[in-house]
């Protein structure tokens, strides 16, 4: 990370994991594709259950960021004995976070539909898919934070098979079990929750594998384990801001998903079903974001400054291409994704229209997301925070809630490009002041001028 180019770099640690991002949203896809096979009350049943499903993934990602960004830190400055220390620290982690969520399904998964519809069908369905993911969360906690450990060394291919081992068992198993094939009891929105929990266990036994095998970097060990309180609150620095971030991102989709379904359920229904397609375009910039955080700390630990601005400028361009493929693919193809789901004429005349507004954030978004990214690799994570807070909470709920007063559902899909537009601003404002600062070209860093 210190010495290969830094386009080769980028493309050799960012393709690994795109490619593995894709499969797992290929999934999540699958999985909602099979339950719209069921009716239509299934899928809204997933799509309102997606706000939690996405903290879990949210707060798993977030710890792996902090661990990410500490782990290439300590490696940058060769302190072997504090990168060892940070991956068990954060192992520890998401055994504690798991174990919150399964509290949480066992108490609370009926009481969280019923504060949405009172429709027993959906309420069903509901209980029974967010219960499983819940109590059985350590799968992916396990998961990510395993992946997480073999990224921040490099070894992102190992990332990629374990991502895509768990991703093929998951579609494997889907018609199985919701559908009673080979003999299987047919057992519907469960079924699509079980498989979901057997691929992520899979993934993380396959990551453990590597970890303790290939990643020599690093030598998971819990003799004499004591969490440290320095270490995790190292982790947190970083981590938190992320995890707060999908946090407000959950609490964002949970509000709109009340505003929607005063109009119709099929609203709902829609809304999920773009954001798991949307996730499809997402995970490659995501995957991408993933290598360039532990290749801009590395460097920042390494105080070379002419790298991390090549990274950061390099990933702004990949990330305009992606996003605008995004933009092209739901402008001209949304009734053709929509008929994937099953779609109703119903659900047709909601959603395409729908698509095409809400995929009309894809100009700036590849902008936004990367400089998010960037702000954390270098220690700014609580302004990543205030710009997705700003986004989600100050721009946007306000802005649907208040053109759901125009009796219009087109209008509510309207808020998300108003605020993606006033994400834009901060993210522009944030990014110019940190080259100000922390990447001025001062004494401090290699090849800097004098």
């Amino acid at each position: 990370m210190g010495v290969m180019p830094i386009n080769s770099l980028i493309l050799t640690m960012s393709i690994p994991m795109m490619l593995s991002m894709m499969v797992q949203a290929l999934y999540n896809i699958i999985d909602s594709i099979f339950v719209a096979r069921i009716n239509e009350n299934a899928l809204t049943a997933v799509s309102l259950a997606f706000p939690i499903q996405a903290l879990i993934i949210g707060i798993a990602v977030g710890t792996g960021v902090g661990i990410n960004a500490l782990l290439s830190k300590s490696l940058g400055e060769h302190d072997f004995e504090k990168v060892n220390k940070s991956a068990v620290n954060g192992l520890f982690l998401s055994w504690v976070c798991s174990a919150v969520f399964l509290a949480a399904g066992v108490l609370f998964s009926e009481f969280y539909f019923l504060t949405q519809t009172n429709i027993s069908e959906i309420i069903e369905y509901g209980r029974d898919y967010m219960s499983i993911v819940c109590i059985f969360s350590f799968t992916v906690f396990n998961q990510i934070t395993l992946e997480r450990l073999l990224s921040s060394t490099g070894k992102t291919f190992y990332a990629m098979v374990s991502q895509l081992t768990g991703a093929v068992v998951n579609i494997a198993l889907d018609p199985i079990f919701i559908f009673g094939l080979l003999g299987c009891p047919r057992m519907g929105v469960k079924g699509a929750a079980i498989a979901t929990v057997i691929g992520e266990c899979c993934g993380a036994l396959t990551a453990l594998i590597f970890n303790l095998k290939v990643n020599k970097e690093i030598k998971l060990s819990f003799k004499g384990f004591r969490p440290d309180g320095k270490i995790i609150k190292s982790i947190y620095a970083v981590g938190v801001p992320s995890i707060l971030m999908q946090c407000v991102g959950s609490l964002m989709i949970y509000g709109v998903n009340r505003i929607l379904i005063l109009f119709t359920s099929t609203a709902n229904a829609v809304f999920g079903v773009f954001f798991r397609l949307q996730s499809f375009i997402f995970m490659p910039l995501f995957g991408m974001n993933n290598a360039i955080i532990p290749i801009i700390a590395f460097n920042y630990g390494a105080r070379n400054r002419d790298r991390i601005v090549k990274t950061i400028k390099l990933s702004f361009v990949y990330a305009g291409c992606i996003m605008t493929a995004g933009l092209l693919l739901f402008q001209l193809l949304p009734a053709q994704m929509l008929r994937l789901f099953n779609a109703t004429s119903d659900m047709l005349a909601i959603g395409v229209p729908a698509f095409r507004i809400l995929s009309t954030i894809y100009i700036f978004a590849g902008f936004c997301i990367v400089s998010v990214s960037v702000l954390q690799a270098m220690g700014n994570a609580i302004h990543g925070l205030v710009v997705v807070s700003a986004r989600q909470l100050l721009v946007l709920l306000p802005a649907a809630w208040l053109l759901s007063l125009t009796g219009h559902l087109e209008a509510v899909w309207l808020s998300f490009p108003i605020a993606e537009i006033a994400s834009l601003a901060a993210s522009a404002f944030f990014i110019k002041r940190l080259f100000a600062t922390k990447l001025r070209p001062a004494s401090g860093f290699k090849g800097a001028p004098r």
